[in-house]
């Protein structure tokens, strides 16, 4: 099925003028992200030039897409925005609830059991509001968008921050909240600080045992968890273009590890035969006649270092592949220095278990390259030593796969094939292990790596890598096994290597599926009735946040004091609490239960002011609140990295939080703080971090003179009463203070469409 092809078109054939003006405008030749990003405007901004990484820019993205974890706040909230239909197009994906644990036909057939209620709610909600849906076993949001509906020179948000995966399809494509999300389906501009520009030019070509996954490994080494916070990495080159669509996609999937807003590559030849592979002839015709407007201008890849704010440059030729981790995706290991970094650091040298797949590593070509190691481990006679687990991205792979013999490759050897879903990835995964807080290693072909990420234990060592290296040392059962290099002994007790991995980016026979999941919205939604039952544990229907009072923020006691990383799976984790997505007073009693409190180094316990005992976080506030005292979160450097969860923001406004103060915020963590209400700021001195202790007073001062670029003064009064006075930057505009003073970016909208 051809989807949305008449809103393509119409991209297509007002591209070449937009970036005509834009070019005019700017004065200068333009990068593919600024081309665009120019041509998504929102009406009221165009003939405007814009700043990068200064400017709040208002766009008009093409579509939305939403999974099925954070699709349940975002209706919950659009239900609330007195609209009858989405004004663009629009999809749920139901992919992050289904559990991993046995295999995929008896793990789907208990999701669908156990999570009836939430996927009747979203069914009916899309049907009613003309949202396509995906049931569940359709496969992970990302790999169905990349094979549907991305399409190069696009724009799209998506309520996941891996939505950045369509950039390997010449998409600018961005993760964001849901509150974000219901803006555009409401058909408002949506807001975004114009991003600066990370240039990664690939020269050389991809060869042996290094893939795809191992180049955005690399990134991530350069750049840290943080370096792409605020910008967009473009990547060109000779070696860009020799890189298939769906190897892209990986690249551009990670850079949600960066920071980066999105990454993205220019149209070219992989892009348009991958199109034409997965039905999408028409689309590709058209943009193989503007192609030109889909590559940055020429004057820019001859001379990159005057038109991006930061240059990298990667020889293909020359790289290794990587292995990066633990509990971080951005702790880079070259191939041949791993085994050193894994003694030297005393990691588990035990490898236990390999998983592979994924929304990352799910395509055609990386199951077929990780299929040809594991059918020499069986003609080679070697006995895979680690568990094995594959994820297929989507049924679209998963059939295919099936019907080529590919998945029949991992079986052989003990592999275990699970659902088209997130599963492990994401924490779902029902883990058979004996005691689940041992110290153990693991690898993964996804993107993720934080403490307890994949399975609940702080002491599993995550280690993430290509498909490729994934399953080879699967095979060894062995970290510091080097299959570049080493050699394993085999049944016979033969000495025996593995040989670089081969693989296929299209299937010989083309993609085929028999069911895609797919339900189409129809036309005659509208007259549904949605009901939500008032003793649900899993659904809540919303009550709107309370707006300010006009009045300084006095007296708030600090609830955390956050030591260290901080992302959204510590502020809200998943796993088993993905049950609670849509009902968010259940899913509150899980906020900010992984942080580490500063002050004794445990996770979950604070100091209550209203009983002076040590609590659990949740407990902790909603005494606070039930007492009619504000709090105050304070944090670390690079706050709310991770997942695009707006529960993360939405858990602390409805449990009393009005203020997270902080070294530094992740942009999605930071902007969801803002549509939800909560004050977000920064220490204009990070020493100032130091000063808060753990029985302080806060009072915000400057709200009646809330302004954009304006700091604002906290007055902090220690135990013994003396007092600090420190200034607090900001980065709201003019609209996000709007939201502030109504008390959400939802208030706002139910506002003007009120009048």
């Amino acid at each position: 099925m051809l989807f949305d092809f008449k809103l393509i078109k119409s991209v297509y054939e007002q591209m070449p003028e937009r970036v005509k003006t834009a070019r005019k405008n700017l004065g200068k030749p333009l990068t593919l992200s600024e081309k665009i990003l120019y041509s998504h405007l929102s009406a009221e901004e165009k003939g405007n030039k814009f700043t990068r990484g200064e400017d709040y820019v208002n766009f008009a993205p093409d579509r939305v897409a939403m999974q099925d974890a954070t699709a349940q706040m975002a209706l919950l909230q659009f239900m609330n925005a007195g609209k009858t239909k989405v004004a663009v197009p629009s999809t749920v994906h139901c992919d992050h609830l289904i559990q991993a644990s046995i295999g995929a036909d008896k793990d789907l057939a208990d999701a669908k059991q156990q999570n009836n209620e939430v996927y009747d709610f979203l069914e009916s909600v899309s049907q009613k509001y003309g949202i396509g849906f995906w049931k569940p076993g359709a496969g992970i949001i990302h790999q169905v968008v990349l094979e549907n509906y991305a399409f190069p020179g696009g724009m799209m948000i998506g309520t996941d921050s891996h939505t950045v995966n369509a950039g390997g399809l010449g998409m600018v494509a961005i993760g964001v909240g849901g509150a974000d999300a219901v803006d555009v389906m409401a058909g408002m501009p949506w807001e975004l600080k114009m991003p600066k520009l990370i240039g990664v030019k690939l020269t050389g070509k991809l060869s042996g045992w290094v893939s795809p996954k191992d180049v955005i490994l690399n990134v991530a080494g350069i750049l840290t968890v943080k370096g792409g916070t605020g910008a967009i990495v473009e990547y060109f080159g000779e070696g860009a273009d020799s890189i298939s669509c769906t190897g892209k996609g990986t690249i551009c999937n990670m850079g949600a590890e960066i920071g980066a807003t999105t990454s993205i590559f220019a149209y070219d030849r992989n892009m348009s035969n991958y199109l034409r592979l997965t039905g999408r002839e028409d689309v590709a015709d058209l943009a193989d006649v503007v192609m030109g407007d889909l590559r940055a201008d020429e004057e820019v890849y001859k001379n990159p270092e005057m038109y991006y704010d930061q240059v990298i440059e990667i020889n293909l030729s020359e790289m290794q592949p990587y292995i990066n981790g633990p509990f971080t995706p951005d702790l880079a290991h070259k191939l041949e220095d791993f085994g050193k970094a894994v003694k030297e650091n005393n990691y588990p040298q035990k490898l236990e278990v390999g998983l592979i797949g994924s929304c990352t590593n799910s395509s055609y070509e990386d199951l077929s390259r990780a299929a040809s190691l594991a059918k020499q481990a069986k003609d080679k006679n070697l006995k895979v030593k680690a568990e094995f687990v594959v994820t297929p991205g989507s049924e679209l792979v998963r059939y295919t796969t099936e019907r080529d013999g590919i998945l029949k490759e991992f079986e052989d050897i003990g592999g275990v094939i699970m659902a088209n879903a997130c599963g492990p990835c994401i924490g779902q995964w029902k883990r058979h292990a004996e005691d689940p807080t041992r110290r153990n290693s693991i690898i993964t072909s996804f993107n993720r790596n934080f403490a307890k990420r994949n399975d609940g234990n702080p002491n599993t060592h995550g280690f993430v890598a290509s498909p490729e290296i994934v399953t080879a040392l699967a095979i060894a059962g062995d970290l510091c096994f080097n299959p570049m290099t080493d050699t394993l002994i085999n049944e016979d007790g033969v000495e025996v290597r593995l040989d670089e991995p081969t693989g296929l980016e299209f299937p010989p026979n083309g993609f085929d599926m028999k069911d895609s999941g797919y339900l189409d919205p129809g036309t005659d939604g509208g007259s549904l009735i949605i009901n939500v039952n008032e003793s649900s544990e899993r659904l809540q229907l919303l009550a709107p946040f309370q707006a300010w009072d006009g009045k300084n923020m006095n007296g708030l006691k600090l609830l955390i004091k956050a030591k260290g990383k901080c992302t959204t799976d510590h502020i809200s984790m998943a796993g088993p609490w993905l049950r609670y997505r849509g009902h968010l007073d259940n899913i509150s009693n899980n906020m900010l239960i992984g942080a580490v409190n500063y002050f004794n180094e445990e996770t979950n316990s604070v100091f209550n002011p209203v009983n002076g005992k040590y609590e659990e976080v949740p407990v902790t506030a909603r005494d606070l609140k039930a007492s009619g005292l504000g709090s105050i979160v304070v944090g670390d450097e690079n706050y709310g990295e991770g997942s695009s969860r707006e529960h993360a923001a939405m858990e602390p406004r409805h449990l009393g939080v009005k203020v997270v103060i902080v070294r530094s915020f992740a942009r999605i963590h930071e902007t969801n703080l803002k549509k939800q209400g909560v004050l977000g700021l920064t220490f204009a001195n990070k020493a100032d971090y130091d000063k808060i202790q753990e029985k302080d007073k806060f009072d915000v001062i400057g709200l009646a003179n809330f302004t954009p670029g304006k700091a604002l003064e906290l007055i902090i009064t220690h135990e013994d009463g003396s007092k600090d006075t420190i200034v607090a930057n900001h980065t709201y505009n003019d609209v996000q203070i709007e939201w502030f003073k109504a008390g959400s970016a939802l208030n706002l909208i139910r506002i003007q469409n009120a009048k």
